[in-house]
């Protein structure tokens, strides 16, 4: 029943052998614009709003606001274009901090991110409640959080699908949203042409005004604070970066106009919105969003006859917009996973990060994304202004060490590359600009939220470190039992002969050719002497985060999972046993290599099934979390399948350690560590 509900929810398995699966989950640009520029595009219905509020009674700054909007806008997305150009695979702040500067900033960097991303979600979603309760009765208040849970669980089970099928549901919603606000925002703009003149007088007056009361500096200093304030509005440019990975080849012109999309609707969209609330005087209403009043003054008094148009086109761009927030939380579910994947692969989190499902998702990355993302939700009740202030801090976190690290290499490449001022040049203005912003938005609001988000992101930095550290011991302790390699036969006669079906086979269940899969065979040989005289060696090429760039990466990867299989064979006919190998490909080890040993069982009715597992000597208990337990889940199955199996401890020994190396006429080393090699690369 559960796995029928599953298969209704999410879909059912894609072939990671088929090249039309690419294809068919890859997106073109206007695609990847609805998926990933929605964050962006959608920041325009609360950073905006939060600028404005903080000018108060000088309003008329909104004019010079929604210019540097709209400049920042662009600077912004001209230079993660650059970053888009020179790292085509994708990865984003995360891998740009990493290569460009050191990998302590890039995990600061990758931390930042995945805070962010958690915080994306759960802005988009509070906001996204926020329109729709603009419209609302009064009395259904106490009643947003549950439907904001609600909808984050929701988009959970959409991205366990797939992006290319959530994206394509929502991507009319998405078209309705750019219709209604250009109406507003042309519209709005239009209808005070024939009052351009009083409008300068009154902005005139007002700068005037507030020279007089709060001087040259005091103004400068406010309008600094609601720009720093505005800085959701640019949240969500980098997640074109971020998921290059996902689209369509040529990945780089995709992404690159993918971003060109997102800056110029997103510049339109705040910049046109911020002088809309200036040009419709918009004040502040208990209980609605400023664009809900906007809305109203814009097109309440609408009628056609007895018909009160106006009101729906008001409920109509409040419902587009709340959607579209919706569609936003995508960009977490999206973005997120990816960058985890990127950082597991690279040791700075748990492994099982960068595996995929059968539907080709990131299955752990969204449950964790949806899980963080509902804690934050509950911790702030859905407060979208602490939640826009905590968002905004590890974006500009992000865009300035990623900044930073493009400068630091067009510096390198100066006089070596054509067009090294011109990408210097908008490097350092972007970066200039995003440290005064993270440095106003720290200051200001510090104690109101902004203190939340740098203890949580220095945590997750510090859990990092010592995940890193742990999986680098770990390495140093499987390195020194590769050294039994040495003492291995390298040459000589390979034994050739049919496996006896009515006599006991030993189905080894391996990974990379190395000295612990080596082990293996010689355990089982030291366990039963004399008992098995056949082998068949079994391993499955794991399609993860890094294989899924296109068909040829699996290929390589069945190449390389295929090699390995073919030099464990050779090992065991030198070593006078008779030996074949099965292999396949998936996504996920355990079903698939269940589905081999069943098949091997059938033609071997003798067979034993072995498996490695590794053994600490201290174990704590993150080491079942950082290390898999597929040898016990195999175990289990087999069992159940009437299959028997044991599970070889594999005592991982101390670094410093001096390795016994194999000689073919004595018995092995004490039974040395085996790793769950079980579909690694």
């Amino acid at each position: 029943m559960f796995e029928k509900i599953k298969r209704a929810l999410i879909g059912n398995p894609r072939n990671v052998s088929d090249p039309g699966t690419y294809h068919s989950i890859s997106l073109i640009a206007i695609l990847a614009w609805v998926g990933l520029g929605a964050d962006g595009l959608s920041s325009s219905s609360y950073g905006p709003d939060e600028a404005f509020r903080t000018l108060g009674e000088h309003a008329y700054l909104a004019i010079g606001l929604a210019l540097a909007t709209a400049t920042t806008v662009f600077v912004i997305s001209s230079a993660y274009r650059g970053i888009i150009e020179h790292f085509p695979y994708g990865g984003g702040g995360y891998v740009v901090a990493s290569q460009l500067l050191t990998p302590s900033l890039g995990v600061v960097s990758g931390a930042a991110l995945l805070v962010d991303y958690v915080l994306t979600v759960a802005v988009s979603i509070a906001s996204c409640a926020d329109q729709i309760f603009s419209v609302l009765p009064h009395w259904m208040q106490p009643y947003k959080l549950a439907i904001e849970a609600f909808l984050i669980i929701l988009l959970v089970i959409m991205n366990l699908r797939g992006v290319k099928e959530s994206i394509l549901v929502l991507t009319p919603i998405f078209v309705v949203f750019l219709i209604v606000h250009i109406v507003l925002v042309f519209g709005g703009i239009g209808s005070h042409l024939n009052e351009v003149p009083r409008m300068t007088q009154e902005v005139r007056s007002g700068f005037q005004g507030g020279l007089q009361t709060l001087g040259l500096v005091g103004m400068a200093s406010l309008f600094l604070r609601a720009f720093s304030m505005g800085a959701g509005t640019f949240t969500g440019l980098e997640a074109v970066s971020n998921g290059l990975q996902m689209m369509r080849e040529p990945k780089v012109q995709t992404g690159k106009r993918t971003m060109w999309y997102m800056a110029f609707s997103l510049a339109i969209m705040a910049g046109g919105i911020l002088l809309l609330y200036l040009l419709f005087d918009v004040r502040p209403v208990a209980g609605k969003t400023m664009n809900a009043v906007l809305l109203e003054n814009f097109a309440g008094s609408w009628r056609l006859g007895s018909l009160n148009i106006g009101h729906g086109y008001v409920v109509l761009t409040l419902a587009a917009e709340a959607v579209l927030l919706f569609v936003a939380a995508l960009t977490g579910f999206i973005g997120g996973p990816r960058v985890m994947a990127n950082m597991a692969i690279d040791g700075w989190l748990p492994r099982r990060y960068s595996q995929l499902s059968d539907r080709l998702t990131m299955q752990d990355g969204v449950l964790l994304m949806g899980g963080a993302a509902l804690a934050v939700l509950f911790y702030t009740h859905g407060d979208i202004t602490a939640l826009v202030t905590m968002y905004s801090i590890n974006v500009f976190l992000t865009f300035s060490l990623s900044m930073t690290g493009m400068c630091r290499y067009w510096l390198r490449e100066r006089g070596k590359r054509s067009g090294w001022k011109r990408g210097l040049t908008v490097q350092a203005t972007g970066l200039l600009l995003c440290v005064g912003i993270l440095i106003t938005v720290i200051y200001e609001k510090f104690s109101e939220g902004a203190w939340m988000t740098l203890v949580v992101t220095t945590v997750l930095v510090m859990v990092c470190f010592l995940i890193r550290r742990h999986y680098q011991n770990v390495a140093r302790g499987i390195r020194a039992i590769d050294s039994i390699l040495g003492g291995l036969p390298q040459s000589g006669p390979v034994i050739e002969m049919p496996i006896d079906t009515r006599q006991p086979v030993a189905v080894m269940l391996v990974g990379a050719y190395s000295g612990l899969g080596v082990h293996q065979l010689l355990q089982v040989q030291k366990l039963f002497p004399g008992l098995f005289k056949s082998y068949v060696f079994i391993s499955v090429g794991v399609v993860d985060s890094v294989t899924m760039k296109g068909i040829d990466e699996v290929d390589r990867t069945r190449q390389r999972t295929e090699d390995a299989l073919k030099q464990y064979v050779m090992l065991a006919g030198r070593l006078g046993f008779a030996a074949e190998y099965r292999m396949s490909m998936a996504t996920e080890a355990v079903a698939e290599s269940v589905k081999l040993c069943q098949e091997v069982g059938k033609q071997y009715p003798r067979a034993v099934f072995f498996m490695g597992k590794l053994v600490f000597e201290k174990e704590g208990w993150y080491n079942r979390f950082l290390h898999n337990e597929t040898a016990y889940q195999l175990q289990q199955r087999l069992h159940f399948a009437g299959l028997n199996a044991i599970v070889l401890p594999v005592r991982l020994m101390e670094p410093k350690r001096p390795v016994v190396p194999f000689q073919p006429s004595s018995p092995s080393p004490s039974p040395t560590p085996q790793s769950e090699l079980l579909g690694a690369k």
